[in-house]
């Protein structure tokens, strides 16, 4: 499996600097709700500290964390495509630290800056690929645990 990707560290540092300017810094109490799924997808995070839970609502009493991120992750991606809601629900698994950045301008600074905007979109791919394949490699080890148990 591939190392994570760190959005802020991807981007070179002409480009990092830029989109730092857009940055807020906000922070989220533990067990706080960020965002839920289904939601307007308006604003993304990098974590500077704590952690975060993604969750997928399984049933109306149940939610299943499917992601946990820290340190340096992008928190938040469905700002970048259509229709800008939320697939996911956050929630702080402990206090939290973080970068906040408006969509709309980050999106502006984009139309701007192509080249800024292509090292994001390709970031975020490839961190998205990442998460998919570590994703893929959990349910790999539920499938083969329920095989070998007999379910």
């Amino acid at each position: 499996m591939t190392k994570a990707i760190k959005l802020l560290s991807a981007l070179p540092p002409p480009q990092r600097q830029r989109l730092m300017a857009l940055a807020r810094e906000v922070s989220f109490a533990e067990d706080a709700r960020i965002f839920e799924a289904g939601g307007t997808a308006d604003r993304f995070w990098v974590i500077r500290s704590g952690a975060v839970s993604l969750t997928q609502q399984v049933t109306s009493q149940q939610r299943v964390t499917v992601a946990s991120l820290g340190a340096g992750d992008l928190l938040g991606w469905s700002w970048l495509f259509p229709p800008y809601r939320w697939d996911f629900g956050g929630e702080a698994f402990s206090p939290v630290r973080a970068y906040e950045f408006d969509a709309a301008a980050v999106l502006r600074l984009c139309e701007e800056d192509r080249q800024l905007g292509m090292i994001l979109v390709r970031t975020v791919a490839e961190i998205l690929a990442h998460r998919l394949e570590t994703t893929r490699g959990k349910l790999m080890e539920q499938y083969a645990l329920k095989r070998r148990s007999g379910r």
